[in-house]
C-alpha cells in the first residue's frame, strides 16, 4: 500500500506539471523542446498504465502475503511438538534389586531340579474289544509327574498316576524314553514307585526338605508337566498346613497335607512341590478344580495339595523294598470334641478326639478304649454317638482336634510300637496304653 500512494503521488505531479507547463507560456514544456503535440499526451497513458499495473501488483502482493499468512500457520500447526504426559518415577533400585533377585531364584531352582522331574504317560487296557479287533487296539492313557528319588533309577510319583497301568512310559528333561514298571504302591498315602533301567550317571536325584518345618506363606513351588506341558514350572505360597484328605478309597484319610496356591493341573500329580532353597517339601496330588456344565475339569482355582514330604520319606524306601508300607492304626472312628458335644457330656474343656465306635479286634479295642453309648442330634443337624473316652493325648503331645491322631501316627507311629494315651473317661482323666498295630485294607474292616 505504501508503494502504491508513492506511485500515486507521483502521477499526480506529474499532472500538475504537465497542466503547469501547457498554461504558462513563459514556462519550458516539462517534455523535450521539439516535442510535437501527441508527445505531451503520451506520459499520461505510460502514467495511468502504471498505476493500473502498480494496482495488479499490489493486489498479487497483497494475495501472496495471503497464501504466506496461510502457510506459515499450516506449518506452524504441523510443527508444534506433542504435550508429553510427565515421567514416571523410575523404581527404587532396592525394588528392582529384590525383583531380580526372585527372577535369579526360580531360574537357578528351574535349572537344578527340572533334569530330576519326569512326565509319565500310562496305557491302560479298557476292555472294550469289539469283535476280534486286538486286546490293545483302543487303549486309554494317563499322565502325570514325578522325580528321581536315587540312582538306582526308582522315581516317585502318585497311585493314582499309575495304578492299574498295563504300561508305563517315562521322558526325562532331555527327552530321552524308556519303559517303567511298578514296583510299589500305596493308596493310603497315594504315592508309588515306579523303577527305570538307566545309567547312574544319567540319574539326578531330587533334595529332600523337612515338612514339619513348613510356614504358612512361605514360597512353594512346583515342577511338572500339566496337560502334558513338560518342564513347567508354577510358584505360589504354603496357603495352609495339616490339612487331611480322603484316601481313593475306604474311611481313612491322608493326614498333614500340605495346601498351596502355586498353579497345579491336571498332570502335575506326582510331581515335587518344592522350596526356596530347591527341596522337595510335597509330593503334589490333589487340587479343587472348576468344573463346567458337564461336570469336566476346566481350570485352576488356587487350592492345591501335596502329601507332605516327611511322610513321603517314611512310605517311598517300604515301597522300593517291600512294595508296600504298612501305617500304624489305632481302630475306631471318632469325632472331635466341640462345643455342643462338650455341652451334651457335661465336659469341663472343648477339644480332644471323641471315640465313637471301636473296631472289633483292633488295637483298641484290645486296649479297652470305650465307644459312644447314646446317640444324640444336634440343632445344626449334625449326629453322632457320645458317652465314649475322650483322647487329649498321645504321649507328649496334645489332641485337640480328630486329625491331630493322624498326624501323630503319620509323623511318629510304628507298627508294634506301645504309645501311651490320656483319656477322659466318665470326667476323669486316666492313662490308657496300647500297641499300635498295621491298617487293614477297608474291605476287611466290619
Amino acid at each position: 500500500m505504501f508503494q502504491l500512494r508513492i506511485i500515486l503521488s507521483g502521477v499526480i505531479l506529474t499532472f500538475v506539471l504537465l497542466a503547469c507547463s501547457s498554461l504558462s507560456p513563459g514556462l519550458p514544456p516539462f517534455s523535450a523542446p521539439d516535442a510535437e503535440e501527441p508527445a505531451a499526451v503520451e506520459p499520461q497513458e505510460s502514467a495511468q498504465e502504471s498505476v493500473q499495473d502498480a494496482a495488479q501488483d499490489a493486489e498479487v502482493e497483497a494475495i501472496a502475503t495471503d497464501e504466506n499468512d496461510s502457510l506459515t500457520e499450516i506449518q506452524t500447526s504441523v510443527q508444534t511438538p506433542p504435550t508429553l504426559v510427565p515421567e514416571p518415577t523410575p523404581l527404587p533400585s532396592e525394588a528392582i534389586a529384590e525383583a531380580d533377585a526372585e527372577e535369579l531364584l526360580l531360574i537357578n531352582i528351574y535349572e537344578r531340579v527340572n533334569p530330576s522331574v519326569v512326565n509319565i504317560v500310562i496305557t491302560v487296557d479298557n476292555g472294550e474289544h469289539p469283535g476280534n479287533l486286538p486286546e490293545n487296539l483302543f487303549p486309554s492313557q494317563g499322565q502325570g509327574s514325578g522325580f528321581v528319588f536315587d540312582k538306582k533309577g526308582h522315581i516317585v510319583t502318585n497311585n493314582h498316576v499309575v495304578q492299574d497301568a498295563d504300561k508305563v512310559e517315562v521322558t526325562f528333561f532331555d527327552g530321552t524314553t524308556v519303559e517303567a514298571k511298578v514296583i510299589g504302591s500305596d493308596t493310603n498315602s497315594d504315592l508309588a514307585v515306579i523303577e527305570v533301567d538307566l545309567p547312574a550317571g544319567s540319574l539326578r536325584p531330587v533334595t529332600w526338605g523337612d515338612s514339619d518345618e513348613l510356614k504358612v506363606g512361605q514360597r512353594a513351588i512346583a515342577i511338572g508337566n500339566p496337560f502334558g506341558l513338560d518342564g513347567t514350572l508354577t510358584s505360589g505360597i504354603i496357603s495352609a498346613l495339616g490339612r487331611s484328605l480322603p484316601t481313593e478309597s475306604g474311611p481313612f484319610r491322608i493326614p498333614e497335607i500340605v495346601q498351596t496356591d502355586a498353579a497345579i493341573n491336571p498332570g502335575n500329580s506326582g510331581g515335587p512341590l518344592l522350596n526356596s532353597q530347591g527341596e522337595v517339601i510335597g509330593v503334589n496330588t490333589a487340587i479343587v478344580p472348576r468344573r463346567d456344565a458337564f461336570g469336566g475339569e476346566r481350570s485352576f482355582l488356587g487350592v492345591g495339595f501335596a502329601v507332605p514330604s516327611n511322610l513321603a520319606k517314611r512310605v517311598v524306601p517300604s515301597l522300593i523294598e517291600l512294595g508296600k508300607y504298612q501305617h500304624p492304626w489305632i481302630g475306631f472312628s471318632g469325632n472331635t470334641v466341640t462345643p455342643e458335644i462338650a455341652e451334651a457330656m457335661d465336659l469341663s474343656q472343648v477339644g480332644g478326639a471323641l471315640v465313637v465306635q471301636v473296631i472289633s479286634g483292633s488295637p483298641a479295642d484290645d486296649a479297652g478304649l470305650r465307644g459312644g453309648t447314646r446317640e444324640m442330634v444336634f440343632d445344626s443337624g449334625f449326629d453322632t454317638r457320645i458317652g465314649g473316652d475322650i483322647i487329649i493325648g498321645i504321649e507328649d503331645e496334645k489332641i485337640e482336634a480328630f486329625d491331630d491322631l493322624l498326624s501323630f501316627l503319620s509323623r511318629r507311629g510304628e507298627v508294634g510300637k506301645t504309645i501311651t494315651l490320656t483319656i477322659i473317661r466318665n470326667g476323669k482323666e486316666q492313662a490308657l496304653e496300647l500297641t499300635l498295630g498295621p491298617r487293614p485294607d477297608a474291605d476287611e474292616i466290619n
